[in-house]
């Protein structure tokens, strides 16, 4: 993912929501216990991403959400 769709995601949800903190790579790193900035361990390892991704216009979800996507067509029906 570029920088550009990147700062475009956050700018929809929570660039911290956008971490898969259960998956293997986020474990295997342990960043549980560290600090460091989430658009760039992002960018530099996009195995952390929470998948899927999912965007509507400027709107946005991180992991799976049928329950946003619903509401979503439903939105665009009216």
């Amino acid at each position: 993912m570029s920088r550009g769709e990147f700062q475009s995601i956050s700018s929809a949800i929570n660039a911290e929501s956008l971490i898969d903190k259960e998956g293997k790579e986020f474990i295997r790193q342990n960043l549980a216990y560290m600090k460091f900035s989430v658009e760039e361990k992002l960018l530099e390892n996009p195995l952390l991403f929470r998948t899927p991704i999912v965007r509507n216009g400027k709107k946005a979800t991180a992991g799976y959400d049928p329950e946003t996507w619903k509401r979503w067509i439903e939105e665009e029906r009216e």
